[in-house]
């Protein structure tokens, strides 16, 4: 029986909710014998070289980083071969080659923000959310050709709040996510690792599966005439970021926080109502949006009662 340590594992992945898995491996005592990560990008009103989070992380753990523009360059598949990885570890990066995810013998492993088949795609967690779901979780799966499709290997169960915004769950599951990642490696390392075909739970689920699609600008725009717990739940899901947003005196008004009151009323939808102090609504189709926390258009962040007391709507 193998150890976590006997693994030489090389890890993928790019932003901060992908460097709790990298540190959790490295706390747990995997041998990681390279990271690869995103190519250092310009930004900024400098338009400084800007390094990712994992990159950041690896550099000050003095790990082997490799950052190529593109996974099927030559020079780059030589390097990740001479790696002799027995697995791979991907967490929030791009979509790999089979070149690539095909490499080790162990095959390539995948953190995922949701209990697959369940809300496969780009944004698990938005949409979870912006469904009013009441848990979701994370899930650890062997990488095949078609996206989230492959062998499930272990899940672990997220309950969601009422309130709970996308912003907060990401941040809860990237831990939990790490955690389960290092035991889905110990049981790998032991070989009492069991696949799942995700196959076998689609049909259990048959006519359930939901799916995560890329949230593109108009998926962010409200429709008041939905019903109150429609549009809470779609800010809750957009926040903090891409934020959900209307329109007040044709500036973008993003909404990150709100509160939902169910009652009956004649006024149009999306009509505006507030006392000029401490509450700004809008009606939707059966009750009314409070929101909480916003920002205009060309002003910072702020709460419903700063932005009244600059702002006469």
């Amino acid at each position: 029986m193998k150890l976590l340590s006997d693994l030489k594992i090389v890890f993928m992945g790019t932003p901060e909710f992908a460097v709790a898995s990298l540190n959790a491996l490295v706390k747990a005592g995997a041998n990681i014998v390279g990271v690869i990560t995103a190519p250092d990008k310009p930004s900024g009103r400098g338009m400084k070289m800007n390094e990712s989070a994992v990159k950041k992380y690896a550099v000050e753990n003095k790990l082997h980083v490799l950052q190529p523009e593109k996974l099927k360059n030559p020079d780059f598949l030589q390097e990740l071969k001479s790696l002799n990885a027995d697995v791979q570890v991907v967490v929030a990066f791009r979509m790999l080659p089979e070149v690539v995810w095909n490499m080790p013998p162990l095959g390539t492993i995948n953190l995922h923000g949701s209990l697959l088949p369940q809300y496969r795609g780009a944004a698990p967690i938005n949409w979870a959310v912006i469904n009013g779901e009441k848990e979701t979780g994370v899930t650890t799966f062997k990488l095949q050709q078609e996206i989230d499709t492959g062998n499930i290997l272990l899940q672990q169960t997220i309950p969601l709040r009422d309130d709970e915004t996308a912003g907060e769950l990401h941040d809860e599951m990237k831990e939990a996510g790490a955690a389960l990642l290092v035991e889905t490696m110990r049981q790998l390392a032991e070989g009492s690792l069991k696949e799942v075909s995700q196959s076998t739970v689609i049909n259990d689920e048959a006519g359930t599966i939901k799916h995560a699609p890329k949230i593109f600008t108009e998926t962010c725009k409200i429709d008041w005439n939905k019903p109150v717990t429609e549009v809470y739940n779609l800010i809750r899901g957009l926040s903090p970021f891409p934020a959900a947003f209307t329109f007040l005196n044709d500036k973008m008004l993003k909404i990150f926080k709100s509160n939902k009151t169910l009652e009956s009323h004649s006024l149009p939808a999306g009509q505006l109502q507030t006392d000029n102090k401490t509450y700004l609504r809008f009606a939707c189709a059966d009750g009314f949006i409070y929101v909480t926390d916003i920002q205009l258009e060309g002003k910072k962040r702020m709460s419903v009662e700063d932005f009244l007391r600059g702002y006469r709507p």
